[in-house]
Formats: C-alpha cells, sequence, structure tokens
C-alpha cells in the first residue's frame, strides 16, 4: 500500500469520526450515520490495499 493510500485512508477515518461525534454532540442522526459510514469505508480500501499488498509479494 502506498504512503498516500494509507494517508487518504486515514484522513477519511478521522473525517468520519470527527462527523460522527459532531452527530452524537448536535443530536443528528444523519450525520452520526454518515460519519459511521465514512469510517466503515475506510476500514474496508484499508482492507483491500492489505489484500492487494499480499498479492504482489
Amino acid at each position: 500500500m502506498s504512503g498516500t493510500d494509507k494517508a487518504n485512508n486515514k484522513l477519511e477515518d478521522l473525517g468520519g469520526k470527527a462527523k460522527e461525534t459532531l452527530g452524537k454532540a448536535t443530536g443528528d442522526e444523519s450525520t452520526a450515520n454518515e460519519g459511521k459510514a465514512d469510517q466503515s469505508k475506510s476500514s474496508l480500501k484499508d482492507a483491500g490495499e492489505k489484500v492487494k499488498d499480499a498479492f504482489k509479494k
């Protein structure tokens, strides 16, 4: 996995956590759920990159 991909996935994860926290703090369930979805998407991308790396070896 390239450093850029790792950084982008981490930023997406952090952004998702921020959205989730903001949503919970303001009582906005939609924003909180969006944040959770962003975090899940980031985790899936990270896992996909690890699988690619495993096949490159």
